[in-house]
């Protein structure tokens, strides 16, 4: 009887390496996944769950929201940005506004949308007014902006894109002699955008197992039976385990249209630095539509010299997998949902969000230290 046709549970329980196996998760969607269904408390012992670099807003450069910050609130303009974007903070003086949230209290034009259709439609329904689109996202929400650009949009609308590619932090990681994981839980709408076969690297070039996973609590632990059966076996591979959405190639008219709008640069992680091959950035023929471009005094390189995490966030390292959420210094202290600190415990795909969410307090649920 293999993984799949026997509970997840039930097969993860018949598998002992005689040793500690340490599993990240990519996606922030399968962090919330996990630690919703209480998988922690229901894997065995030797089993640790680690959650890494899956949250787009945790990594978005501090510069840049400030730059759409100030933007927001010295230009003319209404600024759209995705709803988690607006309470992430920065590091600035008390009195002036650290977040788009405050920035929009301070009198700015700040809208949260949840599609990048909604920008559109704000543009077009007021012509004589300029909007910027604040992107910040992975492949899933780039191709989508990269579709809205191709099909053609109102010239009164811009893009301050902050985009990022998934797998060069995990390569970054990889390549560091000290990646913090045996095996890897590969993102599943990643893959359903590029394809599974961006992933094949970690088994081929590194040794290290790797499976693509589905978002429910069944298809994660199948995931994990697969990684352990790998270890076991000692052949890894890049397994599928979400056949029914990921397909080899991925969606090639979205890639076609990534492609087509942006090209790929190094980029910055905030807390983490520069991982070369990791950005989007929009190509010259679109360069009419890029508020880097339009609002070029507002990108402001002084601000990598301050752009790091708060005083005394660890947001960087739960990102990077080092520590568990409530290992950070300020985790349900100075740092809450109510009153974030850092990136991590804003967005709902931060692991410092999820764990509180789920109702991690303190170390009560703490599994073990992973750095």
């Amino acid at each position: 009887m293999n993984g799949r046709s026997e509970s997840g549970l039930e097969a993860l329980r018949r598998i002992d390496l005689g040793r500690r196996v340490r599993i990240m998760n990519v996606c922030g969607g399968h962090e919330r996944s996990i630690s919703m269904a209480g998988l922690r408390t229901a894997i065995p012992d030797y089993l640790e769950l680690v959650p890494g670099p899956g949250c787009p807003v945790c990594i978005c450069p501090e510069e840049d929201v400030f730059q759409a910050i100030q933007i927001a609130l010295n230009e003319d303009v209404t600024l759209a940005a995705f709803g988690d974007m607006l309470r992430v903070p920065v590091n600035v003086p008390k009195r002036d506004p650290r977040s788009l949230e405050q920035a929009r209290a301070a009198g700015a034009d700040i809208r949260p949308i949840a599609s990048p259709t909604e920008a559109v439609r704000i543009a077009r329904a007021d012509p004589a007014r300029h909007v910027v689109f604040f992107v910040a996202g992975f492949e899933t929400t780039t191709a989508p902006v990269a579709a809205m650009l191709a099909e053609g949009v109102p010239a009164n609308l811009s893009v301050l894109l902050s985009g990022r590619r998934t797998w060069p932090a995990v390569a970054m990681l990889l390549e560091s002699g000290a990646p913090g994981f045996d095996a890897l839980i590969a993102p599943g709408h990643v893959s359903t955008v590029m394809g599974p076969e961006e992933w094949e690297f970690v088994a081929s070039r590194h040794g290290i197992p790797a499976a693509v996973a589905g978002f429910r609590p069944d298809t994660l632990l199948q995931a994990m039976v697969s990684v352990l059966r790998q270890l076991e076996s000692g052949r890894p591979f890049l397994d599928n385990g979400y056949p029914e959405v990921v397909r080899p190639g991925g969606n090639p008219e979205a890639r076609r249209q990534l492609d087509r709008v942006m090209r790929v640069v190094d980029a910055r992680w905030r807390g983490v630095g520069v991982i070369p091959a990791s950005g989007y950035a929009l190509r010259e023929e679109y360069a009419a539509h890029d508020a880097c471009r339009r609002f070029e005094s507002y990108a402001d390189d002084s601000r990598r010299r301050v752009g790091e995490m708060p005083p005394g966030c660890d947001c960087a390292r739960v990102v990077l997998g080092r520590i568990y959420p409530d290992e950070c210094r300020l985790y349900g202290r100075a740092c809450t949902p109510r009153k974030p600190v850092g990136p991590c415990m804003v967005s709902d795909e931060g692991a410092c969000r999820i764990w509180w969410s789920s109702g991690y307090r303190d170390d009560e649920y703490r599994r073990r230290s992973v750095g």
